[in-house]
């Protein structure tokens, strides 16, 4: 358990360096919500003071900090301009909706990248090994904003929904209807961020099988009579587990704090869709707690990969 405890201290240490430095930055950019109404002339500079004044944004930075930091333990997690009200009860219907677009496109990145990887490494110099390659070399040279692009197109030809969440369905549709037009809006920019992470899955599942394989105890149990399927299955892919595990783990943080882009391009109503807003409008609340949310999961994601780690590995227990 002391392994877990120092992960989890880390973890509490490293969010809180990031929600400061996230923090100081958001500050030191220029202007905020209010200095946007410079623009119309019917609001004088002395109302735009004193709206900053009321608002707290005219106090120094440590203060607007410790004030932002109590309201995130109230569960407020400060004030959005923009819609006037807390920020928490928006961010929460879109941090679901990123979870669920996050989690079925790192299930669907493993489901292509373990079998396939696998097979790459036991049967070197195979197709499924070229493809593993050239799949790999593929997908590091096109750019995620122009695979999502070139889905949409796709999705223009085949009819696939194009953008957002949901259909404009009948009253009455049922559940499964709506669970359908749900999965349907999510194939085309779940598949971009798989894309976008099964490069890295490929490579390392295959490097990991690789080294197994070759280790001394597959040539003796080879050397026995084992099948190699059986070696393979049983003996290999255990021990080839530990870095796919912490791997598991940084994938689905990785997933989460970069959907910002793919959100966008497919119109995902999720978080990087509401922070990208938020920059715009220059919402400083919402772009702190935003960027916070992406930050805590990445972590996280590291701390499941450790839990996972301490279950399957005896050695961390030991030590």
């Amino acid at each position: 358990m002391n392994f877990l405890a120092r992960r989890a201290l880390h973890s509490l240490l490293l969010l809180v360096g990031a929600s400061v430095l996230t923090f100081l930055l958001v500050r030191l950019a220029p202007g905020d919500y209010f200095e946007s109404m410079r623009v119309n002339p019917q609001i004088s500079n002395r109302a735009i003071a004193s709206l900053r004044s009321e608002y707290g944004l005219d106090k120094p930075s440590p203060v607007l900090y410790w004030h932002w930091l109590k309201s995130v333990v109230k569960g407020e997690g400060g004030f959005s301009f923009v819609y006037n009200t807390a920020a928490v009860p928006i961010l929460w219907p879109r941090v679901q909706n990123t979870l669920l677009l996050a989690g079925c496109a790192t299930l669907l990145a493993w489901i292509i990248a373990l079998p396939v990887g696998t097979l790459a490494a036991a049967r070197i110099g195979s197709w499924t090994d070229l493809l593993a390659s050239g799949t790999i070399a593929l997908l590091l040279a096109v750019p995620e904003l122009v695979l999502g692009l070139l889905l949409l197109l796709l999705a223009v030809h085949v009819g696939l929904p194009a953008g957002g969440m949901r259909s404009p369905l009948p009253a009455g549709t049922g559940i499964w209807n709506e669970s359908k037009d749900i999965v349907g809006h999510m194939f085309l920019p779940a598949l971009c961020l798989a894309a976008g992470l099964l490069p890295l899955l490929l490579s390392h599942v295959r490097a990991s099988m690789r080294e197994a394989l070759q280790s001394p105890f597959v040539s003796a149990a080879l050397g026995f009579g084992i099948s190699f399927r059986r070696v393979l299955l049983r003996h290999a892919l255990p021990a080839a587990l530990n870095p796919l595990i912490s791997l598991f783990g940084l994938s689905l943080g990785l997933l989460i704090s970069s959907s910002l882009l793919v959100e966008a391009i497919f119109g995902w109503p999720g978080l990087g869709q509401l922070m990208l807003q938020a920059i715009a409008s220059r919402d400083v609340f919402l772009v702190i707690d935003s960027t916070m949310l992406g930050t805590a999961f990445l972590i996280a994601g590291n701390f499941v990969a450790d839990l996972l780690l301490y279950v399957s590995d005896p050695r961390i227990r030991v030590g």
